[in-house]
C-alpha cells in the first residue's frame, strides 16, 4: 500500500510530460513561423529576380 501511496504522490513523470508539451508548442509555432518566412523570401526573390531580368534585357522600359 505504501507503494501505491508513493506513485501517486509522484509527479516527476508529470512534469516531464508538460516539458514535452511546452517543447512540441514551441516546436509547431516555429514551424508555422518559418514556413510564413519562407513564403515572404520567395516572394521577395521573385520580385527581384524579375527586376533584374528587366535591367538586363536593357530595353529601356520602365521596370
Amino acid at each position: 500500500m505504501k507503494f501505491i501511496n508513493k506513485l501517486i504522490r509522484d509527479e516527476a513523470g508529470a512534469t516531464a510530460i508538460e516539458y514535452g508539451l511546452i517543447a512540441a508548442l514551441i516546436a509547431v509555432a516555429a514551424i508555422v513561423a518559418m514556413q510564413n518566412m519562407g513564403k515572404s523570401l520567395t516572394n521577395t526573390f521573385t520580385v527581384s529576380a524579375g527586376k533584374l531580368d528587366c535591367a538586363n534585357a536593357n530595353t529601356g522600359a520602365a521596370c
